[in-house]
């Protein structure tokens, strides 16, 4: 059995809700949004078009056709050249170019791979998932064919994670599990390390800083120096449907649109 140690966690350091000043509103009626390293935010309309807004608030692309595979489960836009909309009941991936035009449909059921609950785009821009059948982390190109997959995680672990969410970043990939915390391989899916941190949501790895949510709380992990601040969040912040912690910033969903804030 293979057995792991736990990072050090230096305590949390607590800020004052005067770090977050608001710098920008994008008003209209979203249901799904998500941001990009270079702080275009993806938006998906009343009316199910994917709208993607630059940083300077201009329209950069739409695409129609969101309801083509039924329920979007999750966009991916780790690489803004490439964006990966994600159809979980179908099993299927659609990939769209920086436009936001259609470039190539991806499905799993055809790679005899029939349950997968987190994907994401990989640093020489082929696709991860686990696959919860086979327990194992996979590689796989856009034509569906496996190029790496982990050892099985019923080999290496006691408890093994069901991550619902992964993220290749810096080096590593991250998987996460809201009851066991983040896990982090690195690019041939060799385990590397743990992070315990529990029961966060709308997790993000951006910069050399991880993020997450819970309880009213944003969690900033300093992946360099270990150390963990928590901001909590003020009353006035509380009223939303979702959030998102990138790029030093608070985007915050609400009826109104989104809201976003510069984290000091």
């Amino acid at each position: 059995m293979f057995f792991f140690c736990i990072a050090a966690v230096i305590p949390a350091v607590a800020q004052s809700d005067s770090a977050f000043t608001l710098i920008k509103t994008i008003r209209g009626s979203f249901s799904f949004f998500t941001v990009d390293p270079l702080d275009n935010i993806y938006l998906v309309t009343s009316t199910n078009q994917l709208k993607k807004i630059n940083a300077n608030g201009d329209s950069a692309g739409v695409f129609n056709d969101v309801k083509r595979y039924g329920k979007l489960a999750d966009i991916d836009v780790t690489n803004p050249l490439k964006i990966l909309l994600y159809y979980k009941n179908f099993g299927t991936v659609v990939v769209l170019d920086r436009f936001l035009n259609s470039r190539n449909t991806i499905n799993f059921r055809k790679q005899n791979i029939f349950s997968v609950q987190a994907i994401a785009t990989s640093y020489d821009n082929n696709l991860w998932l686990f696959d919860e059948q086979d327990n194992k982390l996979k590689k796989i190109n856009d034509e569906g064919q496996l190029l790496m997959e982990s050892t099985d995680f019923r080999m290496q672990f006691d408890s093994v994670p069901a991550p619902i969410q992964l993220i290749d970043k810096e080096n590593f990939v991250y998987l996460y599990d809201t009851a066991k915390g983040f896990y982090i391989f690195d690019y041939y899916g060799a385990f590397k390390n743990r992070l315990p941190f529990l029961n966060w949501s709308n997790v993000a790895v951006s910069g050399k800083n991880m993020y997450g949510f819970s309880n009213h709380t944003l969690y900033s992990y300093e992946l360099n120096s270990l150390t963990l601040k928590e901001y909590q969040l003020p009353a006035y912040l509380y009223n939303y449907t979702s959030l998102k912690a990138m790029n030093g910033k608070l985007y915050l969903l609400n009826d109104e649109g989104i809201r976003v804030y510069q984290v000091k």
